[in-house]
């Protein structure tokens, strides 16, 4: 189930929202009314969740219980340093072993199956690899990866590092701790929620009528972007991903890049902009995941712009840890390094993400060292914006390929003439044109709408728009069975 889906905007979020308001005032004599209102928050998390597979639920509550129970082996009232360092590092294992084994397992066998039985091999055992096309010699299953796995595991890292730190609360309650790590509205594809930014909220929040209505209008815009800028651009992207791109030229490889550019910022910038509002639905203040990342001057300054949550997690986790920037250059570009190629890991088993990931690790080592002064001192902010976006479009295309040798070659594209039959233009119908001059102009503007500290008039004329926007995306829904969600493969 996805926020985008008709199930969930006329069945289960109204179903939620019901529950949750209403439950205090059918029971009250049950006493502290957010313990109950959590107890339904979870339990419909849970639901959500089973959607995508019930027996994944049961590796959800294994990891669950798995870092709560480390919680109170890492505390430091409870172990010396030593035993502490031990579950720490054993509880870490479990989580990396599980994400390995449900995220890696089918690329390690493609791997294992290719060099063990090169005569095996059809296609040659290095374009297989490269592919990652097993050879079915081994006889072992492909493993489906669970949705939200990569997301929810890191959570739950985060709360056992924070607690052996000193640095959150031990969380006694293991319901509270279930949701912390399965609350709906980030449970999919974040934002990534650190426990000791939320550990307050889970029993003290206060829900308000103005964190409502933004909560609201905060979703609606979000499922927007993602209905009617996302899912436009990616039909058409997709449509020139299907053809023979050998045969494509310059023009038709161009559109299809800065269409995905825009593609995926909204669909995933819509997505966490939902789970905001959602957030604010249920009292919950989640932290903003992107800002305005087209607008970067430099790819480094991308970086802290894009996905906010994960760059956060791994600085705060790995590159400090690390040494961070605290030692010599070389030790500062060898940390960044490890960040950007567990980055590119973290996404997915392809090559092409791991390509991706290291090649950000590469261009960020290239400009510190040798442009960091001019980005200060020569504002160009124009032109270091256009070269930023092309350089970010490009390795869009090898995170979007399927296969390094694809994206090598779709790349190439971008720079020859092809088929005289393949034509830019036709893939560019009135509404697509529109979607694309709407996705240039509004890069990143939705997200800070002002409306809090608006006038009556804007708030008003702001809840106009927002009731359109819902009405234009129910009917786009209807109407359409393209509805894809790129972050739920990680």
């Amino acid at each position: 189930m996805v926020f985008s889906s008709l199930l969930f905007l006329l069945c289960f979020l109204p179903l939620c929202l019901g529950a949750y308001y209403l439950s205090p005032y059918l029971f009250k004599d049950l006493g502290d009314s957010h313990k109950l209102q959590n107890s339904i928050l979870l339990f419909f998390s849970f639901i959500f969740y089973a959607f995508g597979g019930v027996k994944y639920l049961a590796l959800m509550m294994f990891v669950i219980f798995i870092n709560w129970a480390g919680g109170f082996s890492v505390l430091k009232s409870r172990h010396k340093d030593g035993t502490r360092i031990f579950f720490l590092v054993l509880v870490l294992l479990a989580d990396i072993g599980v994400l390995f084994f449900f995220k890696y397992f089918n690329l390690f066998t493609a791997v294992l199956e290719n060099l063990l039985f090169p005569e095996l091999a059809e296609g040659g055992r290095l374009v297989n690899i490269w592919t990652i096309n097993g050879n079915g010699a081994l006889g072992w299953p492909q493993i489906v990866l669970p949705i939200g796995i990569s997301f929810y595991t890191f959570q739950a890292m985060s709360y056992v590092v924070d607690v052996y730190k000193g640095e959150a609360e031990l969380q006694t309650d293991i319901f509270n701790f279930a949701l912390y790590i399965s609350f709906f509205p980030q449970l999919i594809a974040g934002p990534i929620v650190q426990y000791r930014d939320i550990e307050k909220q889970i029993s003290g929040r206060q829900e308000s009528v103005d964190r409502f209505t933004s909560g609201i209008m905060r979703f609606c815009f979000g499922l927007a972007k993602k209905v009617l800028i996302a899912n436009t651009l990616g039909e058409m992207v997709d449509t020139i991903w299907a053809l023979d791109i050998t045969k494509i030229g310059a023009s038709t490889a161009w559109l299809a890049a800065v269409g995905y550019s825009f593609q995926i910022y909204y669909d995933f910038s819509g997505y966490s902009d939902m789970a905001i509002g959602l957030g604010k639905m249920f009292g919950f203040e989640i932290k903003d995941n992107f800002n305005y990342p087209y607008q970067a001057e430099g790819i480094s300054d991308f970086w802290r712009r894009w996905h906010i949550s994960l760059s956060s997690w791994f600085k705060q986790y790995v590159y400090i840890p690390l040494g961070g920037n605290r030692g010599s250059n070389l030790a500062t570009y060898r940390n960044l390094f490890i960040v950007f190629m567990l980055t590119g890991i973290w996404h997915g088993a392809n090559w092409t993400f791991f390509i991706w990931g290291l090649s950000y690790g590469i261009l960020i080592i290239i400009e510190k060292a040798c442009f960091k002064t001019f980005l200060e001192k020569f504002r160009l902010r124009g032109f270091i914006r256009l070269c930023t976006f092309i350089i970010v479009t490009i390795l869009w295309i090898v995170f979007r390929a399927d296969n390094i040798l694809t994206a090598r070659t779709f790349i190439s594209k971008l720079f020859v003439k092809g088929s005289d039959n393949i034509n830019a233009l036709s893939f560019l119908t009135g509404k697509r044109l529109i979607t694309l001059v709407v996705a240039f102009i509004c890069a990143g503007v939705i997200q800070k709408l002002p409306i809090r500290k608006s006038s009556r008039i804007v708030k008003f004329l702001a809840g106009i728009l927002t009731l359109i926007l819902f009405a234009l995306s129910v009917i786009f829904l209807v109407n359409s069975t393209y509805n894809p969600f790129i972050y739920f493969q990680f």
